[in-house]
């Protein structure tokens, strides 16, 4: 075999397990708090001690303030019964919010939920996120959309894939350390993304949260929530009318 052929061939033998070689994580509970079991979990985020969540359903969606130690709903906005509510994410002194199936998204004060305009969009919206430069848009497909914050434009289209195989139904997400976490619908796993080139950097499996979280299995309440306490270092997830939230430690596995 010439040279080239042979590094041509050995750079896709290097580049296959390369992409093989993504890292799963499983974790530690550190600790549980409580959390509204009939509270539909589509958004969440932790921001100046305190967790903001959406909730989905049509006539059942609401952005809320929620106290992280006791799930008790500090503050409460309820979205127009028309639309199903989807995901959330701060920018300034605003919150954004998204609708499943609608093609509008609204815009809140971020303290005290009082609306402030609404935005369109083409699709599906599921969920948001914020680096705090860009915001980061899922729609259930395979792409994230990067949205210009003052525009709520969009700017580029991150595919996302595994071992080069798109991975579609990304769910709720959040910005953790330069990373993209997201949910994986009807899964019991979490991606963390590269924001640039969308690869998959690792997976986190949460199997057996659910049970313990005292939740039948089931194609509602599934595994659904992340929100990240950048001062704290502290990483909580939790799932669609949950009774728990928990605070995890991520760990490697072999």
């Amino acid at each position: 075999m010439p040279i080239k052929s042979l590094f041509a061939a050995t750079l896709v033998v290097v580049t296959a397990l390369a992409q093989a070689a993504v890292p799963t994580y499983g974790y530690i509970v550190k600790k549980t708090w409580p959390h509204d079991p009939q509270a539909f979990t589509e958004g969440l985020f932790y921001q100046d001690g305190v967790l903001y969540e959406s909730t989905g359903l049509n006539g059942r969606s609401s952005i809320r303030k929620v106290e992280l130690e006791t799930g008790k709903v500090l503050l409460n906005r309820d979205l127009p019964s028309s639309v199903f509510g989807e995901g959330i994410a701060p920018f300034g002194k605003r919150l954004f919010s998204l609708t499943w199936t609608n093609q509008v998204g609204f815009v809140f004060d971020l303290e005290t939920l009082q609306p402030q305009g609404r935005f369109g969009y083409e699709g599906e919206g599921w969920a948001l996120t914020t680096d705090g430069e860009r915001l980061y848009m899922s729609d259930g497909t395979a792409h994230i959309r990067v949205l210009d914050p003052a525009t709520l434009k969009v700017t580029r289209r991150i595919k996302v894939t595994a071992d080069g195989v798109p991975v579609t139904q990304i769910n709720e997400l959040e910005w953790v350390e330069g990373q993209i976490y997201a949910n994986i619908w009807q899964t019991d796993r979490i991606a963390r993304i590269d924001p640039f080139s969308g690869q998959v950097r690792g997976w986190i499996d949460l199997t057996g949260l659910d049970k313990l979280s005292g939740v039948e299995p089931g194609t509602d309440n599934v595994l659904n929530g992340i929100a990240y306490d950048r001062a704290g270092k502290r990483l909580f997830v939790t799932g669609k009318m949950w009774p728990k939230l928990f605070e995890i430690e991520l760990k490697k596995l072999p």
